[in-house]
């Protein structure tokens, strides 16, 4: 086993791997720290030099701190991963019903994007950003209340799935800001 990773306690989870509780509501300066310095002990370009089982060992490690901390990192990853520890899933694929409401604002919204593509509105394209952005601070607020504080899982589920449409529709915007300034 690699010397360099034997001081390091890699736990059964995320969390623990990056030595930080398991919340929503996350220390982004650490986590951003503490993958640096993980990264800094197990980086395979540290054991070019060791035997074949080393730099294999010193890869999957490499491998698995770089995937746990994309999914801390990303709000939305993060909290679909907190409720999988919980024992609750978003159920994404087969839970697809939303209240009418919210599939009329997204209709809304993506009339707008497309209207303002065609118009080859950037500026309009930027509020929209701008409010779709502000919607889902909002949102990723009630997110963490909802697992932080209340450990409501079945709420958050739903809060995820809602968020993971304004994901899609803020890359749609993004999309149609970048093609516009091609």
């Amino acid at each position: 086993m690699i010397s360099a990773l034997d001081e390091i306690h890699f736990g059964s989870d995320h969390f623990t791997l990056f030595g930080l509780s398991p919340l929503f509501r996350i220390d982004s300066p650490a986590l951003d720290e503490r993958f640096r310095e993980l990264q800094a002990r197990v980086h395979p370009d540290r054991f070019a030099h060791a035997g074949e089982q080393e730099r294999r060992v010193s890869l999957q490690w490499s491998t698995r701190v770089n995937e746990a901390y994309q999914i801390l990192k990303n709000p939305l990853s993060r909290a679909q991963y907190l409720l999988g520890l919980a024992g609750q899933g978003v159920d994404k694929e087969n839970n697809t019903a939303m209240p009418p409401e919210f599939l009329m604002e997204q209709m809304e919204w993506r009339e707008a994007v497309a209207e303002a593509r065609q118009g080859r509105e950037v500026g309009e394209l930027e509020q929209l950003h701008h409010r779709v952005k502000l919607w889902m601070n909002k949102r990723y607020d009630e997110l963490a209340e909802l697992i932080d504080d209340r450990r409501d899982y079945a709420m958050a589920a739903d809060c995820i799935r809602r968020l993971m449409f304004l994901e899609k529709l803020l890359a749609e915007i993004d999309n149609g800001i970048a093609a516009l300034e091609a």
